[in-house]
């Protein structure tokens, strides 16, 4: 025998919200006060069950987008170094949008939850916050192999590219702007995730042009110096 009972959350109460609430106040409620005996199960279906499996689904999405721009840029500049410099900026940026989201929360009247259209946002930032650095990277690549000094080609670098990193940046921070700070009707389901690559894409851009030049630098020094440890007669 099984009884269905059909609760239909608020409109202004997020679908994980409900969830929670639902498994802390009433299912566990009747289990603190004894009212449920042993050889009762409860047991959330319905569109608990398809949150549940799309937060599983969107988290192997992301492993694997991660590994998959990963991949690709193996391929693309025939080296394991240079793209694992580049994939740094993902925990950064993803680092950003939290934040982002933490500090808009602090304003009076936004109450962004972190909802799966939020979680997707991360999963669009994993293939954004890779642009900027790509250029710098590849820029110094080739300021290398034109006979640069190390530094002087990653400093060059950086203020070549310095520009159109930071004209895409304010493009798609322009964009974004209404969704995020001038909601209107309709726009609530999305904010979040605007949120989310907005602030990841402005804090992975500061990276890009203070973090990740330092950090190429000294691993291509290291590496010079490893490969001049290497040669006959030195020790």
């Amino acid at each position: 025998r099984a009884v269905t009972l059909s609760i239909v959350s608020p409109r202004d109460v997020p679908l994980e919200e409900a969830v929670e609430i639902v498994n802390r106040d009433v299912i566990g409620g009747l289990r603190k006060a004894d009212l449920v005996p042993d050889n009762v199960e409860l047991r959330l279906a319905g569109a608990s069950d398809k949150l549940l499996a799309t937060r599983a689904a969107i988290s192997e999405n992301l492993i694997l987008a991660i590994v998959l721009s990963y991949l690709l840029m193996v391929a693309i500049f025939s080296h394991w170094g240079f793209p694992f410099i580049i994939m740094l900026t993902v925990p950064l940026g993803i680092g950003g949008g939290i934040f982002g989201l933490w500090l808009m929360n602090l304003v009076p009247g936004v109450n962004q939850p972190f909802d799966m259209i939020t979680i997707l946002g991360f999963l669009v930032l994993t293939g954004i916050v890779v642009n900027n650095p790509i250029l710098l990277v590849e820029q110094a690549r080739a300021n290398i192999q034109n006979g640069m000094e190390t530094v002087e080609a990653v400093v060059e670098s950086t203020r070549a590219r310095a520009r159109p990193i930071l004209m895409t940046t304010m493009t798609t921070i322009g964009g974004l702007s209404p969704l995020v700070f001038i909601p209107r009707a309709g726009t609530e389901l999305y904010r979040g995730l605007g949120i989310v690559v907005l602030f990841g894409l402005m804090f992975s851009t500061l990276i890009t042009l203070t973090f990740t030049p330092s950090l190429l630098s000294m691993l291509l020094q290291l590496r010079a110096w490893l490969a001049a440890r290497r040669k006959p007669g030195i020790k």
